[in-house]
Formats: C-alpha cells, sequence, structure tokens
C-alpha cells in the first residue's frame, strides 16, 4: 500500500520557484474579474521564483509550505503586524495560498492554524488578516474560522482601488472550525 503524506515545514530556498508556480495559479483564479487583468498580470509575474528566494532568505521562518507527497501546493507567510497594531494586533498572516485543485478540502484550514500555532510561539496575543472585499472565498474561510471585523482599507492596483476588511484573531480561539 502507498502512502501520500501530507506535510507542513518552513520553506527554504529551493522550494522558490514552487511556491512561485502556487502564487501563480492561485491569484489567477482568486482575482480574475476582481483585479483588472494587467494589474493581475504584473502581480504574477513580479513574484516569481527570484523574488521568491528573497523572500525566503529574509523572512526566516515566516513562511511555510504544505506538501501532497512530494509536491508543494500551498503556502503562508506570516510575522509581526505591519498595520493591525492600532487595532491591538502584534502578528499578521500576509498571505495564505493554495493551488486550486487543493482548494476546498481543508488544506487551508490546517496552513492557517500552524501560520497561527507559530505566531503563539513568538508571543502574539492578536493576529490579523487582511482580504480583499470582493473575494468572497477569502471573507467567507476567515469568518468561518473566527474571525471578527476589525477595519476598512484600501489596496491599489494599477489604476484600481480596490476596498479590504481587516479580520482579527484572539490566539486563545482563533482557527477554530
Amino acid at each position: 500500500m502507498k502512502v501520500l503524506s501530507v506535510d507542513i515545514r518552513t520553506a527554504d530556498r529551493l522550494d522558490a520557484a514552487d511556491i512561485a508556480a502556487v502564487h501563480d495559479a492561485a491569484w489567477r483564479l482568486a482575482y480574475a474579474g476582481i483585479l483588472p487583468g494587467i494589474a493581475l498580470e504584473k502581480a504574477v509575474q513580479r513574484r516569481g521564483p527570484e523574488w521568491w528566494a528573497r523572500t525566503i532568505e529574509k523572512s526566516g521562518s515566516g513562511l511555510m509550505v504544505l506538501t501532497v507527497g512530494d509536491d508543494i501546493v500551498g503556502y503562508v507567510s506570516f510575522g509581526a503586524a505591519r498595520t493591525g497594531r492600532r487595532f491591538g494586533a502584534d502578528g499578521e498572516i500576509y498571505e495564505i495560498y493554495l493551488k486550486p485543485e487543493y482548494q476546498g478540502i481543508g488544506f487551508g484550514s490546517r496552513l492557517f492554524r500552524a501560520a497561527l500555532g507559530r505566531l503563539a510561539s513568538y508571543g502574539c496575543d492578536k493576529v490579523v488578516v487582511w482580504a480583499l472585499a470582493a473575494n468572497t472565498t477569502a471573507l467567507s474561510f476567515y469568518r468561518h474560522h473566527g474571525g471578527s471585523a476589525a477595519a476598512i482599507g484600501e489596496e491599489r492596483f494599477g489604476e484600481a482601488r480596490l476596498r479590504k476588511l481587516a479580520f482579527l484573531f484572539a490566539m486563545q480561539n482563533a482557527g477554530k472550525d
């Protein structure tokens, strides 16, 4: 009997091309029809393997990948809160993405809980996550995991200004299914 393992581990430099491929596929699915086409293409192209290799080197342990067998199928990046401090967040999940064919089967929840666990081990009490308001899949995911709406912001993609929402997670009940 062959056993297929699903693991989450800290990313290393050799993962850069695979993470770029996950980013490309996930962004094209998540943001088609939300981001202007040219802005989406530029965002995907900007984050190629070289960009991810530099990010992995800079982020230390703040980037983890989910593997199925030997294939990287998702990632989560996290660290100190960049914008959430005004409402008490000391940690932030910057991104969480999966290849489209691996979405909807619980892998996102596993990545999310792994990032929360790592942030808790760093001493974070509250974590913020931002999502574009038009990305209803992401909004549903964060609400399902107990996030409370904390702020409204705006993000610029090319000429488009898109509304984004911040979800706040208190670590004692964060990530519950």
